[in-house]
C-alpha cells in the first residue's frame, strides 16, 4: 500500500501539523502517515538569514519512504529560492516531495498580534496548494482557486481552502498525480 506523508520538522507545532494533516488527507484521500525530519540547518544561508528550499528539497527525496507515493513536508523556517526573496512552500510538479513553510503565514511575522484562526487557515490553504503541485496541478488563473499563485501573505488571505471545479476535475481524472 503507498501513503501521502506529512512530515514535519522539529520545531513545528504539533497541534498545526495535526491540523494541516487532517486537511490534506481529507481532500487528497487515501492513507496518511507521518514522519519527523529532525532539523533542516543545513539549508541555512547566513548572507540572507533564510532556509534554501532546493536542499531541502534535496533532503525530502533522500528521506522519503518507500511506500510514499507523496512527501508534504512542514517547517518553521523561511524559506527562499535564489531567483526570490521568499518562497511560501516549493513541491515538484507531478513529483514526489515539497515543502511548506508556516514563517510567513503567522500574523507576527509581520509584527501583527498572533491570529490562529488566520494562521491555520493561510497553512490549510498553502498545504493544499503545494500538494496540488504533487498531484500534478500548475497555477490557476481562478484566485479564488487553491491553486492559483500567491507572492503575498494578502493574495493567500483571498483564496479558498480549495480547489475551483476545473483544479477539482483534473485531480479526479488524474488520482496518481503525473502531471496535467
Amino acid at each position: 500500500m503507498k501513503y501521502l506523508y506529512v512530515a514535519a520538522t522539529q520545531e513545528v507545532e504539533r497541534e498545526a501539523l495535526a491540523a494541516v494533516t487532517a486537511r490534506v488527507a481529507a481532500e487528497f484521500g487515501g492513507p496518511v502517515r507521518g514522519i519527523e525530519l529532525g532539523s533542516v540547518d543545513f539549508a541555512f544561508d547566513a548572507e540572507r538569514r533564510q532556509y534554501g528550499s532546493i536542499p531541502v528539497l534535496d533532503m525530502l527525496l533522500r528521506r522519503c519512504p518507500q511506500d510514499a507515493t507523496k512527501l508534504l513536508a512542514v517547517t518553521e523556517r523561511d524559506l527562499f529560492i535564489p531567483v526570490l526573496t521568499f518562497v511560501f512552500g516549493q513541491a515538484q510538479l507531478g513529483g514526489r516531495v515539497g515543502v511548506v513553510s508556516f514563517a510567513r503565514l503567522r500574523q507576527e511575522f509581520y509584527g501583527l498580534a498572533a491570529n490562529r484562526e488566520i494562521f491555520l487557515e493561510r497553512a490549510y490553504k498553502e498545504a493544499l496548494h503545494e500538494t496540488g503541485h504533487l498531484f500534478g496541478l500548475v497555477h490557476c488563473a481562478e484566485p479564488k482557486c487553491a491553486m492559483s499563485l500567491a507572492t503575498t501573505v494578502r493574495q493567500i488571505d483571498l483564496k479558498n481552502d480549495a480547489f475551483c471545479a476545473a483544479c477539482g476535475a483534473r485531480l479526479r481524472r488524474n488520482p496518481e498525480g503525473t502531471q496535467v
